[in-house]
């Protein structure tokens, strides 16, 4: 473990000197707010690799997540989006033209259609997850085994926090 001042604890240094706040919750704040920045635009660089935006891939997650055979409504995409159906029908157009993605008949409406992740839609999927699972790792790798499970379990716990706050207001204490 190293005890290396980070770009962070510079910054905190120029504007919290006089503030009522506790330093090592700021620290925190601002470490993960710094890092999902940082992962962000780590993804974002990994797409434009792919000549994907982070929309398209959205949609090409979705429906890799849906299992097989990879399909969804595209209500349902437009609803996980939070975009228009107006919206996702225009992103659906970029990737089925790309071949991405096929538009089918819906067996249980037949005015409607679902969406159906192609085989060169998935590959590219896998692939772009690979490159960025890389770039992640490498990010991980300042910390060994031992040291990604305790974060991992304290985080965990601030995240179940969290979540109770967004539940129950009033009992913030």
């Amino acid at each position: 473990m190293t005890d290396d001042r980070d770009a962070i604890d510079a910054w905190m240094a120029s504007w919290v000197a006089d503030l009522p706040v506790d330093l090592e919750v700021e620290g925190i704040v601002e470490r993960i707010q710094f890092l999902h920045k940082r992962m962000k635009r780590m993804l974002e660089e990994t797409l434009v690799e792919f000549d994907l935006n982070i929309g398209e891939w959205g949609v090409l997650s979705a429906l890799w997540n849906s299992g097989e055979p990879f399909q969804s409504s595209p209500g349902y995409l437009a609803k996980r989006a939070e975009l228009t159906t107006g919206a996702m029908t225009n992103r659906l157009d970029g990737l089925e033209e790309a071949g991405l993605v096929k538009r089918l008949p819906d067996p249980d409406d037949r005015r409607g259609v679902i969406v159906q992740l192609t085989p060169k839609g998935r590959e590219l999927w896998e692939r772009t997850v690979g490159a960025q699972a890389a770039k992640e790792q490498f990010v991980a790798s300042a910390l060994n085994e031992a040291e990604r499970k305790q974060l991992n379990k304290l985080l965990r716990r601030m995240v179940v926090r969290a979540e109770q706050a967004t539940q129950a207001p009033a009992k913030i204490s």
